[in-house]
Parts: C-alpha cells; sequence; structure tokens
C-alpha cells in the first residue's frame, strides 16, 4: 500500500470546499431514497408470486427485462444532465421532477389485483416498471452527479459520501421488516392489501424526501462551463454519438476502470450469497421452520445495517482521510474476509447450543423475552407484534458475531468508491477538458452495479442449484447445507480479495488528487 503516511498539515478549509450540514443531511435523504426504492422493489417483487400468482417464468422475465432498459437509460440520462444548461443548475431540476415521478409510479406500479388476469398483470407491471424506471433514472443519475462535484476538497469528499451513505443505510434497517408486514394477517387481511397500502407509504416517503437535494444542494458553477453539447430532439442524433465519445472517454481512465471492477467484485460477491444467510438460519439452524427462525434472518439484516451506519462508515471516513482511501479499502476488504471465515462458527448449531446452555446466555435470552413481554400490549396496540422476537427455541446469538466485521466490506464500499470517483472526474476533466462528467462517471459505475447485480442473481440461482438446494422441500440433506455454508463464506471472500489485488497499484492518492486540484484551479483561473 502507498501513501500510509497522513497529509496532516492539510484542513479543509471554509467556503465552497466544506459542504454545509443541511447540504449534508439533503443529500443524505436523497440517499436513503436511492436505497429504499429498489431495496423495497426487491422485496416486493417476491409477493408477485404469492399474492399475485405471477408465473414464475413471467415474474422472472419482469425482474430481467427492466434491468436491461435501466442499463440503457443511466448513461443517456448522466450525458444529459451533464451538458444541461438552466438557471438551477445541472441537476437539480431533473432531481426535483424525477422523485416526484419515481414516488408517483412505484405506488401505481403495485395497484394491481390477483383478480385480473395473468397476462393483463404481466403488462401492467412491465409498463409501469419501464415508466417508474425512467423517472428513477431522471431522480437518481443526477443526484449521484451532483455528489461529485458538491465539493473539490480530497477529505470532504470522503465525509460528504460516509454522512450520504450513513443516512442511506436507514433504508436497509426497514427494508428487511416489510417481508414480515406484508405477510402478518394482523396487519393486512391479505398479501396484496399490504403491498397495494405499502407501496403508497413507501412512494410518499420517497418523493418528500427525494426533492430535499434539488431544494437545498449545491453543484458546482457551471454558467461558464465549456463545451457543452446542446440538448434537444433535433440534436438527438448527433447527442447520441457525443454520448458514445463521452462513454470511450471514461473507459480509458485507468483508475476508474479499477473502482468499477473493485466494486462489482466486492458488491456482487455479497449479492450472489446474500439470500444464503436467510436459508441457513432457517433450514440448518432451525430444521426448516420458518415459524421457529421467525424474525430472526430480519435482525441479522436491520442489525447489520445498524453498525454499518454508526460503527462502520464514521470508522472508516476517518481511516480515509488519515490515510488515504485507497489503503482505507484494502483495510475494511481485509477485515470483511475475516468476518466471513467467522460466519463458519457463528452460524454453528453445536456451538450456539453450548453458549445458550450458559448462565450468561440464559440470562440475555430472560432479559431479552422480559423487554417484549414489556411492551408486547404496546405492540399489539400499535398492530407492531411481528416485531417481538420468540426465545423458546433458543436465541442464535453467534450468528450475530460476524457482523461487525462482515459490514466493513459492503458498508464502506460506496462511501469510499464514490469519493473516489469524484477525484478521477477532476482527473478526466483535466486529460480531455470541459464539460465535466460527473453525471457520465456516476451512470456507468452505476451501471456496472446493476449489470452485476443481475449477474449475481443468476449465478446465485445457479450455485444453488449445483449444491442441490430445494426451496419448495420443507428440509435439505446434511450434504447440501454443509456444501451452501461454505459457498456462503468462499465467494465473497475470494472476490473482496481480488478486489484488493486490483486496488493494491491504484495510484490516485491524496498528493495527486491536490495536484490535480492546483491544476485545474490555474487553468479556470480561479482564486
Amino acid at each position: 500500500m502507498d501513501n500510509p503516511t497522513p497529509i496532516t498539515d492539510y484542513k479543509t478549509s471554509n467556503g465552497r470546499n466544506k459542504v454545509p450540514f443541511i447540504q449534508k443531511s439533503a443529500f443524505g435523504a436523497g440517499h436513503l431514497v436511492l436505497n429504499l426504492l429498489p431495496g423495497a422493489l426487491g422485496v416486493f417483487s417476491f409477493f408477485l408470486l404469492t399474492a399475485f400468482g405471477m408465473d414464475p417464468l413471467l415474474a422472472g422475465i419482469l425482474g430481467g427485462l427492466p434491468r436491461l432498459y435501466d442499463a440503457i437509460t443511466d448513461p443517456i440520462m448522466g450525458f444529459v444532465s451533464d451538458n444541461t444548461k438552466s438557471k438551477w443548475g445541472r441537476r437539480r431540476p431533473y432531481i426535483f421532477i424525477g422523485a416526484i415521478l419515481s414516488g408517483i409510479f412505484y405506488i401505481l406500479l403495485w395497484q394491481m389485483s390477483p383478480e385480473n388476469s395473468q397476462m393483463y398483470n404481466f403488462w401492467y407491471f412491465l409498463i409501469f416498471s419501464l415508466i417508474f424506471l425512467t423517472g428513477n433514472t431522471i431522480f437518481a443519475t443526477p443526484l449521484v452527479g451532483l455528489g461529485y462535484e458538491m465539493t473539490s476538497d480530497y477529505n470532504e469528499r470522503t465525509r460528504l459520501m460516509g454522512f450520504a451513505n450513513t443516512i442511506g443505510q436507514f433504508a436497509w434497517m426497514i427494508v428487511p421488516w416489510f417481508w414480515v408486514i406484508i405477510a402478518n394477517p394482523k396487519m393486512y387481511e391479505t398479501q396484496v392489501e399490504g403491498v397495494n397500502q405499502l407501496a403508497i407509504y413507501v412512494g410518499v416517503i420517497c418523493m418528500v424526501l427525494g426533492v430535499l437535494p434539488a431544494i437545498f444542494c449545491k453543484g458546482i458553477d457551471s454558467a461558464h462551463m465549456e463545451n457543452r453539447k446542446k440538448i434537444s430532439f433535433k440534436t438527438i442524433g448527433s447527442s447520441f454519438k457525443d454520448l458514445f465519445h463521452g462513454i470511450k472517454q471514461v473507459s480509458r481512465n485507468k483508475p476508474f476502470m479499477k473502482l468499477c471492477a473493485a466494486t462489482f467484485l466486492v458488491f456482487n460477491g455479497f449479492q450472489i450469497v446474500a439470500s444464503f444467510s436467510v436459508f441457513i438460519i432457517v433450514f440448518y439452524m432451525y430444521n426448516g421452520s420458518y415459524e421457529g427462525a421467525g424474525t430472526w434472518p430480519a435482525w441479522f439484516a436491520t442489525i447489520s445495517a445498524v453498525l454499518t451506519a454508526f460503527m462502520v462508515i464514521p470508522i472508516i471516513t476517518r481511516i480515509a482521510n488519515k490515510w488515504g482511501k485507497k489503503n482505507a479499502f484494502i483495510i475494511a476488504s481485509f477485515i470483511s474476509i475475516v468476518g466471513y471465515l467467522l460466519k463458519w462458527w457463528g452460524f454453528d448449531t453445536n456451538l450456539n447450543e453450548s453458549f445458550n446452555q450458559t448462565a450468561f446466555a440464559q440470562s440475555m435470552a430472560n432479559g431479552l423475552q422480559a423487554f417484549f413481554n414489556a411492551i408486547g400490549p404496546t405492540l399489539e396496540q400499535l398492530n407492531m407484534s411481528w416485531f417481538s422476537v420468540n426465545t423458546t427455541l433458543g436465541v442464535p446469538w453467534l450468528i450475530f458475531l460476524p457482523i461487525p466485521l462482515l459490514a466493513f466490506g459492503l458498508g464502506s464500499l460506496f462511501t469510499l468508491m464514490m469519493s473516489m470517483t469524484a477525484d478521477v472526474c477532476d482527473l478526466d476533466e483535466l486529460e480531455n477538458g470541459m464539460p465535466r462528467k460527473e453525471g457520465t462517471f456516476g451512470a456507468i459505475y452505476w451501471w456496472m452495479v446493476k449489470l452485476g447485480q443481475g449477474l449475481a442473481l443468476v449465478i446465485s440461482g445457479l450455485v444453488l442449484k449445483l449444491i442441490g438446494f430445494d426451496g419448495a422441500a420443507a428440509t435439505q440433506t446434511a450434504e447440501t447445507m454443509h456444501n451452501l455454508r461454505l459457498a456462503d463464506i468462499i465467494i465473497p471472500s475470494l472476490t473482496a480479495g481480488i478486489a484488493i489485488i486490483i486496488m493494491w497499484k491504484y495510484n490516485l492518492n491524496e498528493k495527486r488528487a491536490r495536484e490535480i486540484k492546483d491544476e485545474l484551479v490555474a487553468r479556470r483561473g480561479e482564486l
């Protein structure tokens, strides 16, 4: 690792380099929406099968086709926002309109009825998916680009992205409980009713929070930015030519390609095995009993998000500002590998049973049950009895042991990578001139994430098939669960290890970033 010695004599100056708290908060609200919409969409899509009776093949098509469409529209929107001229800036008008469209069409997307024919619901969902994703692209791509240009300071970029991703983690604290709420008959008489109504709450929240970055955040002053293309229907043909030229320039940026490759590996290594923990808890630790597993899978995901927000991101932000972003990524990835290895013992049934027999574990279980018994009447009044836990079959305490280490992998990823992408945008301006391409960089980066997400779903299903996992079976064989536990550890550890190797020679460090910034300031004639 290079440049381990911190630059201790540099402090972020006030003025345009220091992002005010209200702008950080508004940008964080945007990131909450950025996480909540795809997270809710993933959970709700499960109910296409159970609530609306959609054929699994048709449901798979509904999951795949919109992703292909999304992959096409992201770079186009990035190019459009990069070259937009308006008195409100390049990004903010799109963010405002996109947030409202995203919320409205997310609500409409889920106002289906199982009484409709299957093909009616198929075409209804497909059409509104494409419309919803269009609105979401109009919102999300400029929002990411705005974040890259809110400050030109090397360390403030990390603090901004760390703060935004901390707020964004609240979405992942909430989303796991959608499964429980929608399927709970005490909340909704039918799953359809749960999907219909919960979609309204999600859509309204996203509209309210999504417009905040457009109102409060400020990007780079683009009033005198040169070489921007004219965006209109008349020039759409030449605009596409310029779009592909911009993508070609971005793809030649070696530091950026390393960021994309490392993100692809770490994020999708996690995505491949994301559902495995639930299967291991249900089928290995509780012998196929969903009732016995209760809300422990949801608590596992929620506690992961809580620790990511309030422990991992603050720690990794300090490490990055002290020892450099690349070094922080390598450290975080190594810690996550240790966490994945610890899952072998944390999810071991014999170790959990032995630990549950200790006086300490029994005391904790009794205290936990007493707490939920005490708030039980209140939960009943609020129709939130689904929130409680059942300690009758024992508490799987040890599954929470690896979480603080696991959280370093995915929890630090987007904080560091988005901060480093902002540095890459400076390098691109130095090498290729104006206009700056934050929107294009952001679009291609997230296109890589989405493409990998789709691939991860395919690989995940392939792994489950190869090891003989049968989701329809009440129990699984011992060999299947043994291999599933191995895959749950080996796959993300391997991808994180390869990502470390890729990033080892990443050379856009703090010293070089400040040199680039000084050259750009001199070129622009700024003070």
